[in-house]
């Protein structure tokens, strides 16, 4: 019985995930800001969401997810859909365009866990102008049984 409320306890305790967190980064040019769960469970639904706020007019916005938002991991839906995508050494490149000085692009994307799926990865999201990179954050994705 003392198993057991452990168990629940811990799992109140926002243990075993869902429960979505915020990580900002900030330069002159933009503030990216991603709030997405840090611990999932197989089979999970769950949403990211990616805001940029342009402080300088990035022509060619481009989200950088690595290969950690992907792996055992099926995607959903982008909403609003990115101008394009891409392969950018291994890792799921969204082309954003151009992002006016002044305003904010937020990106929703809806995952689905594979229910196989379990382990911990690297969830860094990276924010470029074309080739420059402008930001990026590191994450660390755990996904339990």
């Amino acid at each position: 019985m003392l198993l057991l409320s452990l168990f629940l306890l811990l799992a109140l305790a926002n243990v075993f995930g869902q429960r979505p967190s915020g990580a900002t980064a900030s330069s002159d040019k933009a503030t990216l800001k991603v709030y997405a769960p840090r611990a999932v469970r197989g089979g999970l639904f769950f949403e990211g969401r990616y805001t940029i706020e342009a402080h300088e007019e990035p022509n060619d916005a481009v989200l950088v997810l690595s290969q950690g938002w992907l792996e055992g991991i099926t995607v959903n839906t982008i909403v609003p859909s990115p101008v394009g995508e891409a392969s950018r050494n291994g890792s799921w490149s969204l082309d954003l365009g151009h992002v006016p000085a002044g305003e904010r692009h937020v990106l929703y994307i809806q995952f689905q866990v594979n229910p196989t799926n379990v382990g911990r990865r690297s969830a860094d999201v990276e924010l470029y102008d074309g080739d420059e990179k402008l930001l990026s954050l590191h994450r660390v994705l755990t996904i339990w049984p």
